[in-house]
């Protein structure tokens, strides 16, 4: 069903945030082919999710990003990976050794815990942490057939980049502190 947009649209959505009763709904996931001819899963949000979510992302790029390590690059603004070669001809000269990982099914296997203690430990903010949590358990809809999410971040979500940074800026933390 389409909703007008409307500033009584906007006006409800913000009064439902205030009150806690915003309730996220589940993604719509589709698979889509991958280059190896395989597929990957892509969550779809409901516009009013989306807006919600963008106000979410906006706050946490404001509280995590000038903490992510300046060697990520992964589904950051302005960072690719030809930020990351450029980055790796200028300061990487004589190294001996480097780390490089491909997590599989990295979205899929976020932990919804550990994301969520990470961020109560920047955010003290517990009706934030709460709506974040409720997306991340709002499920998904294949084939017309509702699923529970234990884990993960849908692909296609507009707070999933954020999160999938956050999650492993630890290990850049550490892997920083032992260089």
């Amino acid at each position: 069903m389409l909703t007008p947009f409307s500033v009584e649209y906007i006006h409800e959505i913000i009064e439902s945030l205030k009150n806690q009763t915003y309730k996220p709904n589940p993604v719509k996931r589709i698979n889509i082919p991958k280059k190896n001819g395989k597929k990957r899963p892509l969550g779809l949000p409901t516009f009013k999710d989306k807006l919600v979510q963008d106000a979410i992302r906006q706050i946490l790029e404001a509280i995590y990003e000038p903490n992510f390590s300046n060697f990520s690059h992964g589904f950051r603004g302005k960072r690719s990976c030809p930020t990351a070669l450029k980055q790796m001809s200028r300061y990487f000269n004589g190294i001996k050794w480097f780390i490089e990982g491909d997590l599989k099914e990295f979205f899929d296997s976020i932990d919804h815990s550990i994301v969520l203690k990470l961020l109560s430990e920047k955010i003290k903010d517990s009706k934030l942490i709460g709506l974040i949590a409720k997306f991340l358990k709002a499920g998904y809809i294949k084939s017309w057939r509702y699923h529970k999410t234990y884990s993960g971040t849908p692909q296609g979500g507009i707070l999933s980049p954020i999160l999938a940074n956050i999650y492993p800026n630890e290990l850049d933390k550490k892997i920083e502190e032992i260089k």
